[in-house]
């Protein structure tokens, strides 16, 4: 798992525009905030979306860049996104590779079964590409606002 003060595994990746998108492209915003989440359109990850996209141009203010990481492909995310009219990119990590390198891929279990999927996590990446919060667990509810908060106190 990664912590603080690491640098943030670089990456390339579709969006749900299907456009190539790199951390690096992002270097100079004061930060970005990398989330992991399960499933497009499911309770959480819903509640957890629309929040982040609630406070769209909070974020924009304190020019921090909010992105989205799920296994789901593209068509997926943008169906997400015209569904809810949200306000972010998602990224599309179809084979993986993005949960592996932030450690977000973990066994989890759910009434007494085991199974492998994404731990939502949260990452705050400054615009040196240095992590400054490596959070693990997150609680949906209020997520975007606590971020916000911290971004804000930094």
């Amino acid at each position: 798992m990664l912590t603080a003060n690491q640098t943030a595994p670089d990456f390339s990746i579709p969006n749900q525009k299907k456009q190539t998108i790199h951390l690096a492209d992002y270097k100079g915003k004061n930060h970005v905030i990398l989330y992991f989440y399960p499933k497009d359109d499911t309770p959480g990850c819903t509640i957890e979306a629309n929040e982040f996209t609630a406070l769209a141009n909070d974020f924009a203010q304190v020019d921090t860049i909010v992105m989205g990481v799920s296994k789901d492909d593209c068509d997926s995310h943008q169906a997400f996104i015209d569904k809810f009219n949200l306000k972010l990119e998602l990224l599309a990590d179809t084979n993986g590779d993005l949960c592996d390198a932030y450690g977000v891929w973990q066994e989890k279990e759910k009434n007494g079964v085991k199974k492998m999927g994404i731990v939502r996590s949260t990452f705050l990446i400054n615009k040196e590409g240095l992590i400054e919060a490596a959070i693990y667990g997150v609680t949906p509810q209020g997520h975007a606002q606590t971020m916000l908060d911290k971004v804000k106190t930094l």
